[in-house]
């Protein structure tokens, strides 16, 4: 855990007296991020701005998972396998590691606040799960307020194993009919309210006028999210994860959902950055990285556009 004499992090409780830590820069960006799920249940920028969204209805209560965040898949993603819907990391209490490596000497570690968790399976996990693995997840806050989160899964087992995987990230958005996601136009998905049959996306930009559930496949490694009334562009950055899942729910799925605010669902987007088509499989000994990184800058207009191309090829 980094620590300087500005409280940069602190372990506080949160709901229902969960322990959660926070994270702040010192330009006054925040991440706040529960033990239970190692599960970031909130991103602000230099203003204060919220921009993760998080169910009213949410239930801050184990076992249930925590609705909206970002909650991590794993070891399995939705019913892919025969676990509860995505798997049971999010449904767990991690540990915080006192005394985690340092950034790699090719990193700029400077201004950057960080906090790794680790996940080790329990004798009631490999009961359901009969594999031993340890899991640490590093949540770092950078200088321009980005948020990264880096996975590295370790096989500490005999034998091998085979996963998928997914931050299931809920982004805040002014009114989802006003949203338009970039850089994953012309790609296949697997459609998931038709028994995931393949199919290849027709559209210049994904725009949302109903509900959408949708595994899109071999993915560039930067998708745009532009919401034109906040003028905000969010890009995900993603490293190791192929995939990339888009879903809300609508409004007759969000009636469904009991820990959902009916009409929520227009405030709210999941972009996910995953590796669900071809699962990952580790030998003993061997680790898998996925990494992702979130920013939200600021959208100019041109000719009454968002011009999402300087986004998705700046570097």
């Amino acid at each position: 855990m980094s620590t300087t004499e500005n409280k940069s992090v602190e372990i506080t409780k949160g709901i229902n007296g969960l322990e959660k830590v926070t994270l702040r820069e010192i330009h006054g960006s925040s991440v706040e991020v529960y033990l239970y799920g190692a599960h970031v249940t909130s991103w602000k920028n230099e203003q204060g701005e919220e921009l993760l969204f998080v169910s009213s209805k949410a239930i801050f209560k184990p076992p249930k998972p925590i609705r909206g965040g970002i909650p991590i898949c794993f070891p399995q993603f939705s019913n892919l396998g025969p676990l509860e819907a995505h798997g049971f990391a999010r449904n767990r209490v991690w540990a915080i590691d006192p005394d985690p490596p340092a950034f790699p000497p090719n990193v700029n570690a400077t201004n950057r606040v960080f906090v790794d968790l680790l996940l080790k399976p329990t004798e009631e996990d490999l009961k359901i799960w009969p594999h031993s693995f340890e899991y640490r997840l590093r949540v770092t806050l950078g200088p321009a307020g980005d948020l990264m989160l880096t996975s590295r899964i370790r096989n500490t087992d005999g034998k091998p194993f085979t996963f998928t995987f997914a931050y299931h990230t809920y982004f805040s958005v002014s009114d989802i009919s006003e949203v338009r996601v970039e850089g994953l136009e012309t790609l296949d998905y697997l459609d998931n309210l038709k028994n995931r049959e393949r199919y290849t996306e027709q559209g210049d930009a994904i725009t949302f006028e109903s509900e959408i559930d949708k595994i899109y496949l071999s993915t560039p490694t930067k998708i745009a999210i532009l919401d034109h009334e906040k003028k905000r562009t969010f890009v995900v950055r993603k490293d190791g994860l192929p995939d990339a899942v888009v879903w809300n729910p609508w409004d007759k799925r969000a009636k469904a959902i009991a820990d959902f605010g009916d009409d929520e669902y227009r405030h709210m987007l999941c972009v996910e950055a995953a590796a669900i088509e071809k699962p990952i499989t580790l030998k003993p000994g061997e680790e898998w990285k996925g990494r992702q990184e979130l920013s939200a800058v600021p959208s100019s207009y041109f000719s009454g556009q968002l011009d999402p191309n300087k986004v998705l090829q700046s570097s």
